[in-house]
């Protein structure tokens, strides 16, 4: 900095607030130190500035890395930072790289905070954590009164997809699962219950699943291996959907005329024209509004109070489900 102040024919007070873009400079002082910043190739080290002042301004978010949801809520959440002056540190979840991994690398970058996309951790784990730093868990219902919570409601927007179909005058209405995991169960749980408000106790089908295409292949397989084709699927999220809708195609299923489909998330893929999926919406940008939000009060306002914000999904009707023929 003395160097860009020499070369600039300014005090190095005055090169730390163009580089803070902090008021104090004109515009054509700021352009001279810029300039000269350029040409002897210096960069403001922002990470040993802010760990002078005791503060990093940097959130860590885990993300599954094969999630397209995830990365959707992750540019939302980055818009949200940037309002706030905050940045983001990304850590993702891999086959090789778990979820405890993730969150320890973020710790060990100072983070000031954690937002844990869809967490899987056990309930115990990610108590502790809060109890280190602020966290906030996204897409997850957990109880716990050092952890701020945002998501949706998934067992009500289950609920839509079937009463949604049951009003198309669908009867046999199976529900590809998630497997183990809280977000599974909710949705799980929100199929059963409006099986159960239409009347369609009976015909309920859960099939094994998980969150993955290829577990929708091997869905669409048991299906066709069986008696009978139900007349409609909702799966767990929209990659499951659409390894489902694949299968099914190759099986000579069409897609709604024989079984209508639909997903969960609204992601980018589903709304491609030759996917047309019937689906529902988490609302991603609400979620990342509210996630750092939660976040800022917590790190600059001092509120410690539990925040649980549940927000009402939204059914988003496609190509991919009719009224059975």
């Amino acid at each position: 900095m003395r160097d860009v102040a020499a070369k600039a024919g300014v005090s190095k007070a005055l090169v730390s607030v163009v580089f803070r873009n902090a008021p104090g400079a004109s515009a054509q002082t700021r352009a001279r130190v810029l300039e000269a910043a350029a040409q002897l190739g210096y960069r403001h080290n922002r990470t040993a500035s802010l760990l002078a002042r005791r503060r990093t301004h940097l959130l860590g978010v885990t993300m599954t890395l094969s999630n397209t949801f995830h990365a959707e809520l992750v540019e939302d959440l980055q818009e949200a930072a940037d309002e706030f002056g905050y940045e983001l540190a990304l850590s993702t979840v891999t086959r090789t790289h778990d979820e405890r991994r993730a969150v320890e690398t973020l710790m060990e970058f100072r983070c000031e905070g954690l937002v844990l996309i869809g967490a899987e951790l056990p309930a115990p784990h990610l108590a502790a954590l809060g109890k280190q730093l602020p966290v906030v868990v996204v897409g997850r219902r957990i109880a716990s009164p050092d952890l701020d919570v945002v998501r949706t409601a998934d067992d009500q927007g289950v609920g839509q997809v079937v009463d949604h179909l049951a009003e198309l005058g669908h009867r046999t209405i199976a529900h590809l699962d998630g497997g183990a995991g809280t977000i599974a169960s909710d949705r799980r749980r929100g199929y059963r219950k409006a099986m159960r408000r239409n009347g369609l106790d009976e015909h309920m089908q859960i099939i094994t699943g998980d969150y993955t295409e290829e577990a929708g292949m091997a869905a669409a397989r048991t299906l066709l291996d069986g008696p009978d084709l139900p007349t409609a699927v909702v799966a767990v999220n929209d990659r499951s959907a659409v390894g489902l809708l694949d299968s099914l195609a190759r099986g000579g299923v069409h897609v709604p005329k024989v079984t209508s489909i639909a997903g969960y998330d609204d992601s980018p893929l589903s709304r491609l024209a030759h996917v047309n999926l019937t689906t529902v919406s988490q609302e991603p940008q609400n979620q990342a509004r509210y996630a750092v939000e939660a976040m800022v009060e917590r790190l600059d306002g001092g509120r410690t109070e539990r925040r649980d914000v549940v927000l009402r999904p939204r059914l988003v009707i496609r190509g991919t489900t009719s009224p059975p023929r």
